[in-house]
Order: structure tokens, then sequence, then C-alpha cells
């Protein structure tokens, strides 16, 4: 008979590894999601005129 001792699962490093890229991912989106949502990036450049990202447009009145 062989005396090895398991280690329970959160104790050992791949389930960690594997946990890791999705979780990263998600919180990675949440972020992105977040700033999408709160941040104002259409700028008036100046009158009549809006800047959309790197795009530069005349607004119809």
């Amino acid at each position: 008979m062989s005396d090895t001792k398991v280690k329970p699962w959160w104790k050992q490093l791949w389930p960690w590894l594997i946990i890791s890229g999705p979780a990263i991912g998600a919180i990675g989106s949440a972020i992105t999601i977040y700033l999408a949502l709160t941040k104002d990036v259409d700028q008036v450049v100046r009158e009549g005129v809006v800047k959309q990202g790197f795009k530069v447009e005349q607004v119809t009145k």
C-alpha cells in the first residue's frame, strides 16, 4: 500500500489555473461594459460638429 496523501482540490494548482482564464475575461468584460456605459464619448468639438470615437461628423439640425 502507498502512503500518499491527496490534497483537496482547492489546494492544488491546476484548478486555479483553469478557473483564472475565464475569471479574468469576465472581470475584463465587466470593466469594459462599465466604461462604455458611464463615459461620455460623444463630445462637441465645435458648434455643429460631433466627435464619436475617431470619427468627426457634421450634425444636421
